[in-house]
């Protein structure tokens, strides 16, 4: 057997079994070999794992069938979101596996996934531990320190610039054109990368958890060997949004009402009071009167606020030392106050410009433009959807790319939703957009989607596939990026001729090539 490569030193820390284990762990992550065993059987490199519950698209219970007679790890897989995001700070497959293996003890780093795929992962966790290697477990959770601003380990500081509406006056959504300065920092990015952001919560939800515990905000508090005021601890570092199942349990514990106490409980296996089903802190604080936390319980038991990921809206090429973003701010209002999105309406309202704000560069995973110049591009993209694409004919522009371009873009009305019109148009103008088909769903009786424009267009899309265009989509999952796929699939049993099973096999052919490529959440 081949030596394991030393990539923990010898002066780390650990024990002799730790480092051997560390040292096996990361060559398996980065895929290093070691020693001339490992040289020859890389010459036969294993054959790829199929996933086929790694679709957005598929509902929890969907995605759990198809992966149960799977190992461990691919089952807990399964349970993520499938967004491969990064949000979590490993993909899909590789925060499963970190779990499992015992490297990672948060269970509740999946955002996309929320509380349902949180219970689901401990409920797996717990219903296959028998299965667990006992030597596996007992590693230390660490992480190899990532680049400055390539990591959610070591963000970057970015200064916001600018967040100005994109919609006209009527519209019913609110989008904004967010500009990040980082020209204080080295961090580079590319087209189709994205950016996570460090947000803050609202100031006035926080002051109002403050006011219900008796609090000022100035206590200091320790949070993760850190000693910090309560308010910027509420502010900044853990979940008041999405309070955990772990901080219901323990608001339980401190109710002086048995009634309060058991519906807590009830609520923290998923059950309840069905109003209280999706309740913030403040929410929870409110309707259990009894309830009185002892501050570092209440802070020990809130999941750590992760960060907001978005797809980047600019090249590099075109915005030296910036990074833009497009942003919907994500407001409604529930029981007699407004409620905000986290990321977006900190970028929107909350967050002023010259305001510091952490962040950090996301590398896609093959989401960019085609590295051939004089490849052609489709790119489908309604509402935010639009973000990658901007970034994408940016960079396809500014190379001077020779290889024709195909945007699909909608929203809900041309005269308030047209997002960047004027410098969509200007590329309609000079060339850059060969294509544009326009899909405005409210501005006729008839709803007229982006799939629907492919379909009315099916003949020369299949062209274009024949001469070798890469197909892009960023948007919704489960609805749009869905209907969009089974588009394609008509689009190659209509003009391209194919059975079923001949145009399935194409598409997974083309997603294999690199020439079908998502960004979804």
């Amino acid at each position: 057997m081949a030596p394991l490569p030393q990539i923990v030193p010898e002066t780390a820390p650990f024990s002799t079994e730790q480092r051997a284990w560390l040292n096996g762990f990361f060559a398996a992550y980065l895929g290093v070999n070691g020693g001339a065993g490992a040289t020859e059987a890389s010459a036969e490199p294993a054959e790829p794992e199929d996933f086929p519950w790694h679709d957005a698209a598929l509902s929890l219970a969907e995605r759990l069938e198809l992966a149960k007679d799977s190992k461990p790890e691919r089952q807990l897989m399964a349970a993520m979101a499938q967004l491969d995001c990064g949000q979590c700070g490993y993909l899909c497959q590789t925060y499963a596996e970190a779990v499992w293996s015992g490297a990672e003890a948060d269970m509740g780093r999946c955002v996309p996934g929320g509380k349902e795929t949180q219970r689901k992962v401990k409920e797996l966790v717990n219903a296959l531990e028998p299965m667990r290697d006992g030597s596996a477990v007992a590693a230390p959770s660490v992480k190899p320190a990532g680049q400055v601003g390539f990591s959610r380990e070591r963000p970057a500081l970015a200064t916001l610039v600018d967040a100005h509406p994109l919609n006209r006056p009527g519209s019913e959504k609110d989008v904004r054109h967010v500009v990040l300065d980082l020209s204080a920092s080295d961090v580079a990015y590319e087209a189709g990368d994205s950016l996570g952001v460090f947000a803050r919560k609202d100031p006035q939800l926080v002051q109002a958890v403050l006011d219900r515990l008796g609090a000022t905000g100035e206590e200091m508090v320790g949070l993760d060997h850190e000693a910090l005021p309560l308010r910027q601890a509420l502010l900044s570092k853990v979940d008041i949004a999405r309070p955990s199942d772990e901080c219901m349990l323990f608001l339980a514990t401190r109710a002086f009402n048995g009634e309060e106490a058991l519906q807590l409980q009830a609520l923290a296996s998923g059950e309840g009071p069905p109003e209280l089903a999706e309740a913030d802190l403040l929410d929870l604080l409110q309707a259990f009167p009894s309830v009185s936390p002892s501050l570092p319980g209440l802070l020990k038991s809130l999941d750590r606020l992760q960060p907001r990921l978005y797809s980047i809206a600019s090249s590099p090429k075109a915005h030296p030392h910036e990074v833009h973003l497009t942003v919907s701010a994500v407001r409604w209002n529930t029981k007699d106050r407004t409620r905000t999105g986290i990321g977006s309406c900190y970028l929107a309202d909350f967050a002023k410009p010259g305001d510091v704000i952490p962040v950090f560069v996301q590398k896609s995973h093959g989401f960019a433009p085609p590295a051939d110049d004089g490849a052609p591009a489709i790119m489908v993209g309604p509402g935010t959807g639009i973000a990658p694409f901007r970034a994408f004919l940016e960079e396809r522009d500014a190379r001077g790319a020779k290889g024709k371009n195909w945007l699909f873009f909608g929203d809900q009305k041309r005269t308030t939703d047209f997002l960047y019109e004027d410098q969509i148009m200007d590329w309609q103008r000079r060339g850059v957009l060969s294509r544009l088909d326009l899909a405005f769903s409210r501005d006729q009786a008839e709803k007229i989607y982006v799939q629907t424009r492919m379909r009315e267009n099916a003949d020369e899309l299949w062209a274009w596939f024949e001469q070798g265009a890469h197909f892009y989509v960023c948007g919704d999952a489960k609805r749009m990026a869905k209907d969009v796929e089974t588009a394609l699939m008509d689009i190659a049993m209509g003009p391209g001729g194919r059975g079923a099973t001949e145009a399935k096999a194409w598409l997974d052919g083309l997603a294999k090539a690199g020439r079908y490529q998502r960004d979804v959440y």
